[in-house]
């Protein structure tokens, strides 16, 4: 039987991996994680994934994970250390919970992991 792939147990999983991945100084959005698993529609999702990751994967690089328009949606999850403290130790400057030159610092899983 064909399991739904944001069903099944491992999708959080598989959102970690590309999370890892993320380099020091870059950011990724939720979409662009959805859109490298195969599921383009599932931005949500990698959201409720990112929501657990301080329990699920204490050590992930879940800062770096922002919505598509550099918003740090995700901010109340981190502490005792703020997520604009986390982005900004990396040469991340953040201003009022966006990231200044988004673009720039914008790292696409389905471009760079795409000969892994």
């Amino acid at each position: 039987m064909n399991q739904d792939p944001l069903i099944s147990e491992d999708y959080f999983t598989r959102v970690y991996e590309v999370v890892a991945l993320i380099p020091y100084g870059k950011v990724t959005s939720y979409g662009a994680i959805a859109r490298y698993l195969g599921t383009a529609s599932a931005a949500r999702m990698v959201g409720w994934a990112m929501n657990h990751a301080h329990v699920n994967q204490p050590q992930l690089p879940a800062h770096r994970v922002v919505n598509r328009n550099g918003l740090l949606t995700g901010k109340a999850h981190f502490f005792p250390v703020s997520m604009q403290e986390r982005l900004e130790a990396e040469g991340i400057q953040v201003k009022e919970d966006e990231i200044v030159d988004f673009t720039q610092h914008f790292w696409d899983p389905v471009v760079e992991l795409q000969f892994s």
